[in-house]
Formats: C-alpha cells, structure tokens, sequence
C-alpha cells in the first residue's frame, strides 16, 4: 500500500484562482516523488477528497488521476508544478486546510473545519432551540473539549427534550466518551438551556482513529 492509499478539466482561470488549500514545501516534494513513479506522471494531479460521512471524523481519500479529465464540479489549482484536484462537494470543507508531510506522520491533512451535520430522519435543527444549542457548543462545549482534542457536532432534536450530538477528534472512539457526553456535555446543556432534558450520541465510537484515551 502506498502513502497516498495509506492516508485515506483545467481552465487558466482555475490555474490563477487563489489556492483552496495550502500544500507546505515538504509535502510537495513527497507528491512529486510519488507521481514520479506512475506511469506518464506529467499528466497526473493529486485528487483530494472526503471519504468520510456527514457528522464522521474527516478522512480522506487521496490519489493521482490525469487532471485534464477532472470532473467539470472539480476544482484544479497548481501548487508550484503540482496539480491538485478538490471535488466541488468537498471545496467548502476543505477551505483553508494544509497538507503537509513528516517523517513520522507521512501525509497528513490539517483541516480547520469541522465535518457537515448528518441528517437524521425526524429530528430537526434549524429553529430557535437548535440556534440555542448551536451557540452553547460553539462558546462553551468545544472549547472545554478542546484540551482534549475533540468537538461535538449538533445533529437535531426530537422535540421531546432530548438532544443529539456525534464526537469527533480525540472524542471519537475514546474510552471515556460517554462519561464526557453525560456528565460534561449534557450537563453544560441541561443547566444552560431548559427545553434540553439529556443527550444522546449518535457517534460509532468502532471507527475512531485519535481517542484520547483507549
């Protein structure tokens, strides 16, 4: 397996546009190193897309295709020689991300972002107590998180009182988990906001990469 399977139609306006992503000097030596052994590498771009799902920590599937073929959504930059290829669904979330590569990491993607919200049937996000919740996570609950490397997204609620969150970063996969869902962040919800009874994580706690503890 390659480092790139390890990590998970170009017009000149769109080699000119401003760079989607940073790509540090290092990992473009990495890059022209690997498409240099493909078959006819001149033609190739790195293709750099998320594999993961809405409300999933980010993973990312990387690869070299021929850049003249890129999907007509598809964004191309040129990073110093270096072509790369960002699906348009993935150009928002991607914004402002660094790929970089180290001798004990390899490739790796430092993203700012967080993932997009899952949506799950029958519960709803966008009135006035999900504006609530939102704006608790985002100045009291990840913040504390933070120290620990992780964040919880909001999902929705049922109407009933409970509300729904997915972990991720050092949060998702993590031993201790459900005790920081229910005695951290369901109590900084409960006591803050009334209509919030509890909290339920809708997180697959199997697939995480980073926890904090394990």
């Amino acid at each position: 397996m390659s480092p790139l399977e390890a990590l998970a139609g170009e017009s000149g306006d769109a080699a000119t546009s401003e760079p989607i992503i940073s790509v540090t000097p290092e990992a473009l030596d990495q890059l022209r190193e690997l498409r240099d052994d493909e078959t006819d590498g001149e033609k190739l771009g790195l293709r750099l897309a998320i594999a993961s799902s809405p409300g999933e920590e980010f993973r990312y599937d990387l690869s070299f295709e021929e850049f003249l073929t890129a999907a007509f959504t598809d964004e191309v930059r040129t990073h110093d020689g270096m072509k790369v290829i960002i699906p348009g669904e993935d150009i928002e979330l991607l914004a402002g991300a660094t790929l970089d590569y180290t001798s004990t990491q390899g490739l790796v993607i430092r993203n700012p972002n967080q993932p997009a919200t899952p949506s799950v049937e029958g519960l709803t996000n966008d009135d006035e107590l999900s504006a609530e919740v939102e704006a608790l996570v985002a100045t009291e609950v990840n913040p504390a998180l933070a120290a620990h490397g992780g964040f919880v997204t909001y999902v929705g609620h049922d109407g009933e009182g409970t509300a729904y969150l997915t972990m991720g970063g050092g949060c998702h996969g993590c031993s201790m988990s459900k005790m920081t869902m229910l005695d951290g962040v369901q109590t900084m919800l409960v006591e803050a906001i009334e209509a919030v009874e509890r909290v339920k994580d809708l997180t697959d706690h199997t697939t995480g990469e980073s926890p904090f503890y394990s």
